[in-house]
């Protein structure tokens, strides 16, 4: 049984930060230079909170001021499922599922290990579940159409 532990460690051991006192358009800068959907926000070396695209563009409407003057502690979310590195992928499915949620956040004991996406959480699932698609004798229906 595939572990979070084993997705962390096939991800690139470096984290995409940034400040919660950041701007969010700096934010967004960030992202698009790394090409990533999230950034993890750490406030002295400490998980705060995960800002992504998404959640800026849900509540960008909602605000009347220039992105480079908000902060991003005002558009991260601190609302977050919990892992350690020793649940399943099993479990992690269900809980974004239970919770709606798009990132996962990981801990082993008090220490921040990284944040699990949903994303990796399907890739994991589907590199193992390949071979059971790849055994499956080839199909003799046709996918012609005669008219």
């Amino acid at each position: 049984m595939e572990r979070v532990a084993d997705v962390l460690g096939r991800k690139y051991p470096q984290f995409n930060t940034t400040s919660p006192n950041h701007s969010v358009s700096d934010a967004l800068y960030q992202m698009c230079a790394e090409n990533v959907d999230h950034l993890i926000v750490l406030e002295d070396e400490r998980f705060s909170g995960v800002v992504s695209s998404n959640e800026i563009a849900n509540k960008v409407l909602f605000i009347n001021k220039p992105l480079k003057d908000v902060a991003v502690k005002e558009f991260m979310n601190t609302n977050l499922p919990v892992v350690t590195l020793d649940d399943s992928i099993e479990s992690c499915m269900q809980l974004l599922e239970q919770y709606k949620a798009k990132y996962l956040v990981v801990y082993d004991q008090f220490d921040f290990k990284g944040v699990v996406t949903s994303q990796d959480i399907i890739q994991e699932a589907l590199s193992k579940r390949r071979s059971v698609f790849e055994d499956a004798p080839p199909s003799d229906h046709s996918l012609t159409w005669s008219y």
